[in-house]
């Protein structure tokens, strides 16, 4: 669910103005059957089509159900809800090592209470407790980049929409590919699928997937077909889809590969469909070459980077010690982090046998901020780019060093939310 700072819920305006009055400001969680009066309106607005209908808190409340990864933040001033936000627990692959990542979700307020400073109060508040238990990084998505810059995010790229073409892809067919590919009920083998996607986020970076309970609808709606390449016995290769008709398209998810051979034998299965369906649509990591996988491949890359509903993820870091252990090249560096109620300080950076020692302290030989610390740690810009995009100040020396500790990298958010 995209973020954004400007909803409302459906009561009247007049009742908000007068309950809110100058009453202070406090912020809580909020779970279980309150969610049903505070945050759930907020998120109708936000989110949906409303005014809703007359029983819809009903049916809200048949829907309810406990949710242990997600921590919901509400704003209040007196008793009236003014803004809230989401924190959801995922796993993140940071440079080779999976670490605790906050994504933050259905980020509201009412129109009402505007210009107020509750998101910033909200939003500081959700990062410090998340981080406090233990969440070392944190991801969004954003209704536009700039209002969550503010917050020390940086940009990533943009997963690629895909639309394949049916007309080449049968010479797929004639290639020799070691492996079979297996073909199923998202429901029937929702544990093989979830394992697959583990195994792929301890190989990608930037991969990150939700705990397996709140992964679980997609078995229980069971609404896709699941392909399976599979080679020595491991699965390689996945890709969820939904037919719409012959001559139409074949609606894919995401086509998650490990290797050549996996995304080889997702080819081929397709292949076999080429003469019923007219195109096949998927997401790739923003890596992905498309256009080197056959001869005569045909193609549109329809990616749309526009807020407020297309925008690219963003990031940033919670914790710098979180980060020890994280790949890293052989160099040293010790930079001072600024403007963040999480990050700053001074920190001596060193990578070690591959992998990255943080220590507190230093004399440091660069400036940066929350962003520029995170674009270097997921490899989204080269140090020289910092001072041009305001994310710090880097001399060359300094900058060759972090270039040798944090490499250019890909990241590849996967899990939206």
């Amino acid at each position: 669910m995209n973020a954004t700072p400007d909803t409302t819920t459906d009561r009247p305006a007049g009742h908000h103005a007068e309950a809110a009055g100058d009453a202070p400001r406090t912020i809580r969680r909020v779970s279980g059957e309150e969610l049903l009066t505070s945050t759930y309106p907020m998120h109708a607005y936000a989110f949906g089509s409303t005014p809703p209908p007359t029983d819809q808190v009903e049916r809200w409340r048949a829907d309810l159900a406990p949710a242990d990864d997600r921590v919901t933040l509400v704003a209040f001033t007196g008793e009236e809800p003014e803004a809230t936000a989401v924190g959801i627990s995922l796993r993140q692959n940071v440079r080779g090592k999976t670490l605790p990542m906050l994504g933050v979700s259905g980020v509201a307020t009412h129109p009402m209470a505007r210009r107020r400073g509750h998101i910033r109060a909200v939003l500081t508040q959700l990062h410090g407790e998340m981080r406090d238990s233990g969440h070392v990084v944190s991801t969004l998505y954003p209704f536009r980049q700039s209002f969550y810059e503010r917050f020390g995010y940086v940009g990533f790229p943009k997963a690629r929409a895909i639309r394949l073409h049916a007309r080449g892809l049968e010479r797929m067919l004639r290639a020799d590919v070691p492996g079979e590919v297996t073909f199923h009920r998202i429901g029937e083998v929702f544990d093989d699928y979830y394992a697959a996607t583990e195994a792929i986020l301890a190989e990608r970076h930037g991969f990150s997937i939700f705990s397996k309970q709140s992964t679980q609808g997609l078995a229980k709606e069971d609404k896709h077909w699941a392909v399976f390449a599979r080679h020595e016995d491991e699965i390689v290769g996945t890709l969820l889809y939904r037919t719409n008709g012959f001559g139409a398209e074949l609606q894919g998810r995401h086509l998650l590969a490990r290797n050549a051979v996996g995304r080889s034998l997702l080819l081929q299965w397709l292949a076999r469909h080429h003469d019923q369906y007219a195109s096949f649509t998927f997401e790739l990591p923003p890596d992905e070459r498309p256009d080197l996988w056959y001869v005569d491949l045909d193609y549109a890359d329809e990616t749309k980077v526009s807020g407020p509903l297309h925008s690219a993820p963003m990031g940033r870091i919670l914790s710098v010690e979180g980060l020890a252990g994280i790949g890293a090249g052989p160099a040293r560096a010790s930079v001072e982090v600024v403007d963040d109620p999480f990050v700053a300080g001074t920190w001596t950076l060193t990578g070690v046998g591959g992998a990255l020692e943080v220590q507190p302290g230093g004399t440091p030989t660069a400036t940066l901020t929350p962003h520029g610390l995170a674009a270097l740690v997921y490899g989204v810009l080269d140090p020289a780019e910092l001072s041009l995009q305001g994310y710090g100040t880097v001399d060359a020396d300094t900058a060759a060093a972090l270039r040798t500790l944090f490499p250019p990298a890909m990241p590849y958010l996967h899990a939206a939310f």
